[in-house]
C-alpha cells in the first residue's frame, strides 16, 4: 500500500472540501486567509490519523489473511460508510448545524470514503497483498 501518497491526496482533498463548505457560508475575508494557510496543518493531521486509524489497519489486518484490496472494499466498505454516516449525522447534529463541525464531517466522510477507493485501486507490483 502506498500510504503517503494517498494520505497527501487525502489530505489536500479534506483541505479543499473544509474549506470549500467554510467559504461557501461565510465569502472569503482578509481576516481568514492566513486561518486558511495555517489549518493545512492541523487538517494534514486529523485526516491522517483519521485514515491511519479506521481504514489502514483493515487493509492491513486483511492482507495478512490472503484477500486481495478489492475483496476487502467489497467486504469492508459498505459497513465503513454506514457507520460512519452516521457518526457524521450525530455529529453534525449534536453541534446544532456549526457550520465548522458540518465542514469537518463532510470533509472527514468523503475524505475517507475516497481514500479507500484509491486503496483499492493501486496496483500491486506482481505481489499478492
Amino acid at each position: 500500500m502506498n500510504v503517503p501518497n494517498n494520505l497527501s491526496r487525502s489530505c489536500l482533498l479534506a483541505f479543499a472540501i473544509f474549506w470549500i463548505v467554510i467559504l461557501s457560508n461565510e465569502g472569503i475575508d482578509e481576516d481568514i486567509i492566513l486561518i486558511l494557510f495555517l489549518s493545512f496543518i492541523p487538517i494534514f493531521m486529523v485526516a491522517s490519523l483519521v485514515i491511519l486509524s479506521t481504514v489502514c489497519p483493515i487493509f492491513w489486518f486483511t492482507a495478512k489473511q490472503g484477500f486481495s484490496k478489492q475483496e476487502v472494499f467489497k467486504t469492508y466498505h459498505p459497513y465503513y460508510v454506514v457507520i460512519a454516516f452516521g457518526l457524521s449525522v450525530f455529529g453534525i447534529l449534536s453541534t446544532n448545524f456549526n457550520i465548522n463541525m458540518i465542514a469537518f464531517f463532510v470533509s472527514a466522510f468523503i475524505t475517507t470514503n475516497q481514500s479507500w477507493v484509491w486503496f483499492a485501486k493501486e496496483k500491486t507490483n506482481g505481489k499478492h497483498s
